[in-house]
């Protein structure tokens, strides 16, 4: 019987010891793990196509075959698959057996239900579940994680209250984006994180948001004690009915009177302020009032420290000036972007300068915002607008540019001003070599534009020659969230609609579309001429046209009407459709456009050439082994030829 007993125990400890760790010839493993990764792998669809990918032990030593699985000591460490359309609602339980995890990230897929239960994994730093479709309330065992650094769970469904989080070693953390509610708790920790990371929730109050909290029904009333009954007094009732009368006439007689007393001091007040507003709006023109009722008292604020009057120029041969004469000048405003509010300003010295006063970027710090803007000033570039200062403060972030007179390319192409198929075609040339220049500058940007359209194409222009420069670019590592970038022209590209990772082709789509917006003369996602249908996507229209036919009724009518050049335009048409492919693969690299676009003036200017030299209408386009034809238009374009070729002279 005792043998018995004795062997029962010696196999269930075997047993035991054989679930919890396999060993053949020094491959180890902890099936556990694997076994807890394998719902995940079943139950949710993916691009990544984990059913095949995941496959033998998850963990060899310190590496992984696994995608998106990071090992040490044959443990399972860390789960990072992002972006990879992960599509349905995670295993109930599946991570509790991943006890040395310290990464969890699903950022940007569509998982949905409950968020993980992520109970002792005291291990567990950090945790990325932003981007999804997550719903439910944010689980209260979160606030036990003994290690978590950073905690994103923006742009979800979430409801509910926060809890009291209040880890010392948390220093990311953003909930903004759901639909959570109540009061934020006052904990040490929540209290230091930025308004940013609770925005967009509409029933979530106090501080750092600036919704107040309601008070409560509950609350102690500040009514005074009642006062001692006494017995009624007959006289004092009639005196009291008498005075109760008298009352009630004068409030009457005073509320009668109190309209025309306000009207009275309303006009008053009117003809005071508005003879001074007129005397500025004649010196400063149209803006000058929201320059001086928005910007100035912020920076009058005593109580940021981070306040500064002296501004940090990059080129350091402008006439330096400081923010108080920037806010002393004379400002009319430009426009209103989805980024901000654009100013001209005239200082006393008579220089002009233009200023973008940026908003929703508040929780930004002062060393992410610099750095950002460090780099950006010192990029030098013939089509790139210069920024020649920035301010930074809580409360305040300012750019100064350099001012490029004429308005941009949307006011010249829409506003009805005459512009020929050469001066649009050098207006492209322009834009096409100022990107490609920040694609190369910026090389670790995923989109270093990020928000060109033809509003943020400047132009300059004397007699027939026109210049154009790219403005409002490199934003985007500075705003909070994937949400914010719908402000941004990214976020007409298919891959941003289709909740895709960005890239920098995305850039190349919106080249792509200025191309077509310049070729077509219409505003894109605006209503097509001729029709009650809205053309969401300028490219999805012209594609429809040329693919029936290459008919000349996609060309504007100012360049229509020209009775040569038609087949030159529908092939530069061909580029832009290259450039907005709805599969950013398939696009062109933004050096590979430039040369298409390079390519296709050499051969114009061949054809022109020959028109004049041997007097022929045109000859075929040559090929691109034929060097003596790229050596004859040289001598035309030595600048272009040399930003083609990425020299340097």
């Amino acid at each position: 019987m005792n043998l018995t007993l004795n062997f029962f125990v010696i196999s269930a400890l075997v047993v035991f010891q054989l679930s919890s760790t396999i060993s053949f010839e020094g491959l180890e493993f902890f099936p556990e793990e694997r076994d807890a990764l394998i719902p995940l792998r079943d139950l949710l669809n993916s691009t990544a196509n984990l059913h095949a990918k995941w496959t033998g032990p998850p963990c060899y030593e310190n590496k992984s075959q696994w995608i998106g699985i990071a090992c040490s000591d044959w443990h399972i460490v860390q789960i990072v698959l992002e972006g990879i359309q992960l599509t349905g609602s995670l295993p109930p339980l599946f991570l509790q057996n991943i006890t040395f995890l310290n990464k969890l990230s699903f950022t940007n897929n569509s998982i949905f239900g409950p968020l993980p239960n992520l109970t002792n994994l005291i291990h567990l730093e950090d945790v990325f579940l932003s981007q999804n479709r997550f719903s439910g309330s944010i689980p209260a065992e979160y606030v036990q994680l003994p290690k978590l650094t950073a905690l994103e769970l923006q742009e979800n469904s979430l409801n509910g209250s926060i809890p009291p989080f209040d880890q010392p070693t948390m220093t990311v953390f953003n909930v903004s984006y759901n639909d959570l509610e109540g009061p934020i708790p006052q904990t040490s920790v929540l209290q230091r994180f930025p308004k940013s990371s609770y925005d967009h929730n509409s029933d979530l109050c106090g501080t750092p948001s600036e919704t107040l909290c309601p008070l409560s029904p509950n609350a102690p009333s500040s009514a005074p004690p009642p006062l001692p009954i006494h017995p009624p007094n007959p006289s004092k009732d009639k005196d009291n009915k008498k005075l109760k009368v008298w009352s009630i006439t004068l409030i009457a007689a005073a509320a009668a009177l109190i309209p025309f007393l306000v009207i009275i001091v309303f006009l008053c007040y009117y003809r005071k302020v508005h003879g001074k507003e007129v005397t500025k709006a004649e010196q400063a023109g149209e803006g000058s009032v929201e320059w001086a009722e928005k910007i100035i008292p912020h920076s009058e604020s005593t109580e940021d420290p981070e306040r500064t009057v002296e501004l940090d120029f990059f080129d350091k041969s402008i006439p330096v000036f400081d923010l108080d004469d920037l806010l002393g000048a004379s400002a009319e405003v430009l426009g209103k972007g989805k980024l901000g509010t654009t100013y001209k300003a005239v200082l006393e010295l008579g220089s002009v300068v233009t200023v973008k006063r940026l908003k929703e970027m508040n929780g930004l710090s002062k060393k992410e915002f610099g750095q950002q803007m460090q780099l950006l000033g010192n990029l030098r570039h013939e089509n790139l607008v210069g920024i020649l200062s920035f301010y930074y403060s809580k409360e305040e972030k300012l750019v100064i540019y350099e001012f490029v007179p004429h308005g941009s390319l949307f006011e010249l192409l829409h506003g009805r001003v005459p512009l020929n198929w050469t001066i649009r075609l050098s207006i492209i040339k322009d834009i096409a070599k100022g990107l490609a220049f920040l694609h190369q500058s910026l090389p670790f940007h995923k989109v270093p534009h990020a928000n060109l359209k033809s509003s943020n194409v400047l132009i300059h222009h004397n007699s027939q020659n026109y210049h154009s420069k790219l403005t409002d670019f490199g934003f985007l590592p500075l705003l909070p969230s994937r949400k914010s970038f719908e402000k941004l022209a990214i976020g007409r590209s298919p891959e941003f609609s289709q909740g895709k990772k960005l890239t920098h082709k995305a850039d190349v789509y919106s080249f792509g579309i200025i191309l077509l917006e310049v070729i077509t003369g219409r505003i894109p996602g605006e209503i097509s001429r001729g029709n009650d249908e809205t053309t969401d996507d300028l490219s999805d229209w012209v594609r429809t046209v040329v693919n029936n036919d290459w008919s000349t009724d996609i060309l504007d009518v100012e360049i229509l009407a020209a009775t040569e050049g038609h087949d030159e335009m529908l092939k530069l048409t061909e580029i832009a459709l290259e450039c907005t492919d709805t599969m950013p693969e398939k696009r062109p690299k933004m050096s590979e456009a430039l040369f298409l676009v390079f390519r296709f003036m050499v051969i114009l200017q061949l054809m022109i050439v020959s028109a004049t030299v041997f007097g022929v209408p045109s000859l075929p386009a040559p090929k691109e082994s034929e060097a003596w034809w790229y050596c004859l238009i040289f001598k035309f374009h030595i600048d272009e030829y040399v930003c083609l070729m990425g020299l340097s002279v």
